[in-house]
């Protein structure tokens, strides 16, 4: 971003939105592909449409998994159930499934890396495996200190309201709301920094009648009002910036929101991937999370990204931090490790970029030891990447997610000031 004055804008959706349906069911079947198998390879992929979702892709795992019953479990706790669903039922929709077992080709590369190990970082990683990413690809990670969680403030502020809108609907606060839904957050910045809410955007699903009435100019007063009430000034109470009175409110501006979810519109697993993480406001390597097991370092590897930006931020070395970081198939070390702090770091980014390299082991057997990916399903009941996929993956504080951990700071202090010393 050139310009220090500028609006910018971030999306999210709720969990009943198509795509995030899609997201849910494909980390649902990772979930429990993990719980049974830790060594499971899951590639998978859904599509959802009016009465029918489509499993597909390459899963390799010594264990059975009932795939269509995770679907209608997943379906329904997102509230895709009789009459409440909106068109759209767990209970009478068709399961199709496609499964393959994983390349042997990709697998022979995976599974051990084509280089020799090398004395990398300072890790706490006892696991011995060398194993190579599991694709070609570029990931990128991302912190600034415009939230306490180290977040860009407009998908921060999305996210709250999408989860909000989607919890008064499950909680029977505004039992007329259907699982489908948008939220979007416009903030004015002022010399780089939020200065003001500019647009709050809500459209939500909603049942055809509301309390008898059928009037739809009535339903969408009625939803303004308890949007407004129950979701809006909830979110912003505690929030920093607030809205003002220029700041522009839109609830359902389309005029009418029944017909949504997979009926209204097909949903795919990888079509959310800037909800996902940061909103547009720090760059995308393209490739998406939900489905993949942590070999795929299109997942894994962003979430060690995270964690490198969000330590360096939280050490005191940049107010914004963009972390890229490039594999080439079946090899082990990254190829590239580039660090951008757009003009904000107290050190440069070339000696930011020693310490990253000091401090952090990023070949993908590391990455899946010291975050524990293989045992996290596990570990949480049997349910834990089903829940990273709808409210971001990344900045979260409702999930006790391990990249979110600031346990570098200090190391990196102290390689901070060893720099420094030698200046």
């Amino acid at each position: 971003m050139t310009s220090k004055n500028f609006l910018f804008t971030s999306e999210s959706v709720t969990e009943g939105h198509p795509d995030k349906v899609c997201d849910q069911i494909s980390d649902a079947i990772l979930d429990e592909f993990l719980t049974k198998d830790p060594q499971s390879r899951v590639a998978a992929e859904t599509t959802a449409t009016t009465g029918m979702v489509l499993v597909c892709g390459e899963i390799t795992s010594n264990c059975y998994v009932d795939i269509p019953h995770v679907v209608r479990k997943t379906v329904r706790n997102i509230g895709y159930a009789g009459s409440a669903g909106g068109g759209f039922d767990c209970d009478t929709c068709a399961v199709l499934t496609s499964i393959d077992e994983q390349s042997v080709d990709i697998a022979g590369g995976v599974n051990k890396a084509l280089e020799s190990r090398s004395e990398n970082a300072d890790t706490s990683s006892s696991e011995t495996e060398n194993i190579g990413a599991g694709d070609q690809g570029i990931m990128f990670g991302f912190a600034c200190n415009e939230t306490p969680e180290l977040m860009p403030l407009p998908i921060s502020l999305a996210h709250k309201l999408s989860y909000r809108l989607a919890r008064v609907r499950k909680e029977g606060i505004l039992n007329y709301l259907r699982p489908d839904g948008k939220s979007q957050v416009t903030v004015e910045y002022v010399d780089g920094k939020p200065s003001r809410i500019d647009t709050i955007l809500i459209s939500t699903q909603h049942a055809a009648e509301i309390n008898g009435i059928s009037d739809n100019s009535k339903i969408q007063a009625i939803i303004r009002q308890d949007l407004q009430h129950c979701v809006i000034d909830y979110v912003f109470e505690k929030e920093a910036i607030k809205p003002d009175s220029e700041t522009k409110i839109l609830i359902n501006p389309s005029g009418r929101f029944v017909v949504g979810g997979p009926q209204g519109d097909s949903g795919l697993t990888g079509r959310k991937i800037i909800v996902d993480t940061y909103g547009g406001y720090s760059r995308h390597g393209g490739g998406a999370f939900s489905g993949k097991d942590p070999t795929k370092v299109d997942r894994s590897a962003a979430y060690a990204a995270r964690y490198v930006a969000k330590n360096i931020v939280a050490a005191g070395l940049a107010e914004k931090c963009e972390i890229e970081l490039a594999y080439a198939i079946g090899v082990a070390e990254p190829v590239s490790i580039f660090v951008d702090t757009f003009g904000t770091g107290k050190i440069s980014d070339d000696e930011i970029s020693k310490i990253v390299r000091d401090n952090f082991d990023l070949r993908p057997a590391a990455i899946i030891a010291d975050f524990d990916l293989r045992n996290l399903p596990a570990k949480n009941g049997g349910k834990f990447y089903q829940k990273l996929a709808a409210y971001g993956h990344v900045g979260r504080t409702d999930l006790d997610l391990p990249w979110e951990k600031l346990d570098k700071v200090e190391n990196i202090k102290k390689s901070a000031s060893s720099i420094c010393a030698l200046c």
